[in-house]
């Protein structure tokens, strides 16, 4: 009994090693049971989210992975065999449609679908894109889009000829080149036209991972950009533009007029903001203004989004519906509701014709019209389903705005809007009276309300999608937008509305004054809000990886029903954590080899150019969280040029070197980490030369120094081949030689690198 007893209380003051005697450790039986509750609670959190849940914006949610997917792969995907595995998949969601199984197979075949539909949409635009620049040619055709900037105009030229002036060879038959003038020269839109330019390839990435403008232009069919030489001739053309050109010269001459009148009322930047509201001429806004429009949180005004689409169909369909409810018996008879929403339908559309159709606009349009069609057949309109179906049908439409900021931005501000609505502000809207809520209400409150939290949604939202594309954020942005945006909404676009209906009856002047005192109030504050301190939030450039974690946490926030929502908000802090911790390359060089940027001992970047290219230091410097201008005289500094070539210090005082003639690869080769030359290295230069042929291939580059090792990152990944992206010889460019990065496991020396990850 005694050894029992002694047994006993042995056990009893056991304590795992380590533990001090005023510790209490869990045993493994209450871990256990802890896990155990935890799997038990999250198995019910899961089953009453598949309760609740609508499928219909997950499958959105997997249309959309899949059309992100397909732009992720390196060489294009043969269509015949995505329609085919999407078909499977569909079939297979068939079979299984009465299961459980049914969820997520409908939303896998809707990724294969989204795959499939993006494979096609590029296949339907497929055309020729310039390769190797062409210095002198001759074009000929009609102009189909004309654009007015700041210092230089643009325009769409579709080519009826081309002619290589200084080749025998025959060029590629490009069907449109988007072109530059100087400004107020620009042909009218409709014109055929006679002239000579000097082409080049569509501007891809200015550095890894950053935007690619060239697939932009491939999906708008334009194969090459470029610069006028001399005058344009303007002649008559040998055969008819066909339907389209007409359209637009109806559509263009409708704009110009209208700019016109403006013009004579409203002067300035306002002139140009009220154009960019009403017919989305936006491009002749001075750099200041525009500059502080995007710093304030303002920008989004300037681009004919969701928000200007809603406030015209807004107003016209209370407007329509308030005029009909004078008369009783429509209003008792009719439904007018119904006619309110198809007035506005119709202005919707006239809106975006008037604004020149930009996928952004249709995109815009077609959300709308998704919301106004709901209403006339007597459906919720504000609701996950309309946002699912309005997003599904852009993306089978136009599936490349799934990669541009606009679509990213509507949609993830307009998804924590409608959970906004769906969740919190009805409760406050169906107080009552005599409550709190309900007094304050009654001031006014709840309207206030309402925008504060609208605004504070929105800008959370698209915070990752600004904080990528734009590498900046607007801490003040609810500011700007809680004092300007009541103002826009409910006195500048219902003056620009009645300027448009009062402008073929002459009685439009009043209304353009009217919106001129808006538009002031509204440059005003984003003067003063992007001139506080702090306001310009500075963000460095990160990787797709913590954007698309990002954008799963957004989702799990607006789409779950349950507690679960609330682990999106950890998902997004990791991926602010991931995105913040990136680490920035040591050396950028752009794609002509022209541009390199090293970063100096103090860990700034320094640059040096062989040709003036400010775009891409600005880029640069902004990916990089710098707040210098791209004029900045301490960009210069620590860098050295002669006759020879350049060199630029690292900050492990190494060098970076540009060689211009052959005699400079003596001290290069011994010193330099890196060599950018079009000229033949010597045999043996220790350093890594990347050449003409390397930056052909790898677009610009950016590299890190790890040790003695460097990592090379090219804007197109090795071995890709896209129709917007075309590569010439690449396997040749990238064979291991004296000049060219070696792609074989190596033991890491300097003249051989490494390439790193895209999402590096």
């Amino acid at each position: 009994m005694a050894d029992e007893g002694r047994g006993r209380a042995r056990t009893t003051t056991w304590r795992p090693q380590g533990a001090t005697a005023g510790q209490a450790q869990p045993s493994l039986g209450v871990v256990s049971d802890r896990l155990q509750r935890a799997l038990e609670w999250l198995r019910a959190m899961l089953a009453a989210e598949a309760a609740q849940t609508q499928l219909l914006p997950w499958i959105a949610v997997g249309f959309g992975t899949g059309v992100v997917l397909y732009f992720t792969a390196a060489r294009e995907p043969l269509a015949p065999a995505a329609a085919l595995v999407a078909a499977f998949a569909g079939v297979v969601a068939l079979l299984v449609r009465r299961t459980r199984f049914f969820p997520p197979v409908v939303v896998i075949a809707a990724l294969c679908a989204g795959f499939a539909n993006a494979t096609l949409r590029t296949t339907v635009v497929k055309h020729e894109v310039l390769v190797r620049p062409m210095y002198s040619v001759a074009l000929t055709g009609f102009v189909e889009v004309r654009e007015e900037r700041e210092k230089t105009d643009r325009f769409v030229l579709r080519v009826a000829h081309i002619d290589d002036l200084r080749s025998n060879r025959a060029p590629p038959p490009l069907q449109r080149v988007r072109l530059s003038v100087k400004k107020g020269t620009a042909p009218p839109v409709g014109s055929f036209v006679e002239l000579k330019a000097g082409l080049s390839a569509p501007l891809t990435p200015l550095r890894p991972g950053a935007y690619d403008f060239s697939r932009d232009l491939y999906f708008q069919q334009i194969g090459a950009t470029g610069l006028v030489h001399g005058a344009i001739k303007v002649t008559a053309p040998p055969q008819d533009g066909g339907l389209w050109l007409k359209y637009a010269v109806v559509i263009n001459t409708l704009r110009d007029s209208m700019d016109a009148r403006i013009r004579q009322a409203i002067s300035g930047d306002n002139r140009a903001i009220a154009s960019a509201l009403l017919n989305g001429k936006r491009d002749a806004i001075s750099t200041p203004v525009n500059d502080a429009m995007f710093i304030s949180g303002l920008g989004h005004v300037l681009s004919i989004s969701g928000y200007h689409m809603a406030v015209v169909a807004g107003i016209v369909f209370f407007v329509v519906r308030a005029l009909l409810a004078l008369f009783p018996p429509l209003a008792t008879g009719y439904p007018i509701k119904k006619w309110a929403a198809a007035a506005a339908l119709a202005a919707s559309l006239f809106y975006l014709l008037l604004s020149g159709s930009e996928v952004a606009t249709q995109r815009s349009f077609f959300m709308t019209a998704v919301v106004l069609i709901a209403v006339m057949v007597d459906r919720r309109a504000i609701t996950f389903r309309t946002l699912s179906v309005a997003a599904l049908v852009v993306l089978i439409f136009a599936p490349e705005a799934v990669v541009h900021p606009s679509f990213q931005m509507s949609f993830a501000a307009t998804l924590g809007l409608v959970a906004l609505v769906n969740g919190g502000m009805p409760r406050l809207a169906s107080a009552s009276d005599n409550s709190l809520v309900g007094r304050i209400a009654l001031w006014g409150g709840r309207e206030i309300i309402t925008l504060l939290f609208a605004s504070m949604i929105a800008g959370l939202a698209t915070t990752p999608y600004a904080a990528f594309h734009f590498h900046r954020a607007t801490p003040y942005g609810i500011l700007a937008n809680l004092l300007a945006m009541p103002i826009v909404s409910a006195w500048v676009m219902p003056a620009g509305m009645l300027g448009i209906v009062a402008m073929p009856f002459g009685f439009d002047g009043v209304f353009w004054h009217l919106m001129d005192l808006g538009i002031t109030w509204m440059v005003w504050v984003s003067l003063w809000v992007a001139a506080l301190p702090g306001s310009i939030g500075r963000v460095a450039a990160f990787g797709t990886g913590p954007l698309l974690l990002a954008t799963a946490g957004i989702l799990m926030l607006g789409l779950l029903k349950t507690k679960l929502r609330w682990s999106g908000v950890a998902v997004a802090m990791i991926a602010t954590i991931w995105a913040l911790d990136v680490h920035q390359p040591d050396i950028l060089i752009g794609a002509e080899g022209g541009t390199i940027a090293a970063r100096a001992p103090d860990g700034r970047l320094r640059l040096v150019q062989t040709r003036k290219d400010l775009f891409i230091v600005r880029e640069w410097l902004a990916g990089d969280a710098d707040a210098r201008a791209a004029n900045d005289p301490t960009l210069g500094e620590g860098t050295a040029c002669d006759a020879a070539g350049c060199a630029l210090a690292l900050r492990d005082n190494s060098y970076v070197t540009i060689a211009r003639r052959a005699d400079a690869f003596a001290d290069d080769c011994e010193k330099a980490a890196v060599i950018v030359t079009f000229r033949q290295p010597p045999p043996g230069c220790r350093a890594t030369v990347l050449g003409r042929d390397q930056l052909r291939s790898f677009g610009s580059v950016a590299i890190w120094r790890s040790g003695d090792r460097l990592l090379i990152e090219g804007a197109r990944p090795t071995g890709s081949d896209r129709p917007w992206a075309h590569t010439e010889d690449v396997a040749q460019a990238l064979t291991p030689q004296s000049d060219a990065p070696s792609l074989r496991p190596v033991d890491a020396t300097p003249s051989e690198p490494e390439i790193a990850p895209d999402d590096q």
